[in-house]
């Protein structure tokens, strides 16, 4: 039934938010360059490999050598606007269509952080990523690796349907305030293992 639900509430949103989806789409490309979408694998259920989709939020700046600059180099601001309003996440909406991904559950990482995990923090993977998560609603980008993926590990032992629900409405205030947008866990700021 969750499976279901899941694709019907997906093929819905993707009805309502076309309009705003292609003005992103079009917003993308004059802002930030081509492709639109931004594609790469991530570890999804078992740590089994997807593609996700996103728009993309950095431009392909580089130095003299062709080397694409630092992450934070390449945000502008329309980019920065995209992630503080989550837009960048519409596309993820074909990730739940095609099965790799929930509404709710941990956010998918990069695979090479899967050999960094300690103790039990690979059981993150245990049930499919999410666009949002237990840990998206208690910091978001301004807790450490660590604690995240404990929270992680706590939504996976404690997930429920009405825990759902409180993630998604707490997600929606999120947003709207923009809250712990950038923090400890952005992108130029990988997980070594350690933090």
């Amino acid at each position: 039934m969750k499976r279901i639900f899941e694709i019907i509430a997906s093929l819905v949103l993707l009805v309502i938010f076309s309009p705003v989806i292609l003005i992103t789409a079009l917003l993308v490309r004059i802002f930030l360059g081509s492709p639109v979408i931004f594609s790469q694998i991530r570890p999804g259920k078992n740590c089994k490999p997807f593609k996700l989709l996103k728009f993309r939020s950095m431009t392909n700046e580089c130095d003299e050598k062709g080397n694409l600059l630092p992450n934070e180099m390449r945000k502008n601001k329309f980019g920065k606007m995209l992630r503080s309003t989550s837009l960048d996440e519409l596309p993820e909406l074909i990730n739940i269509i095609k099965g790799d991904m929930s509404f709710v559950g941990p956010r998918p990482l990069r695979m090479e952080y899967i050999p960094r995990y300690r103790g039990d923090q690979i059981r993150r993977h245990e049930v499919k990523p999410g666009i949002t998560g237990w840990a998206q609603i208690n910091g978001r980008n301004d807790v450490s690796f660590t604690e995240r993926f404990k929270m992680d590990v706590w939504y996976v032992d404690n997930k429920s349907f009405l825990l759902n629900v409180k993630i998604l409405f707490l997600t929606f205030v999120k947003v709207l305030k923009r809250e712990n947008v950038e923090g400890k866990t952005v992108d130029n700021q990988p997980f070594d293992g350690t933090n």
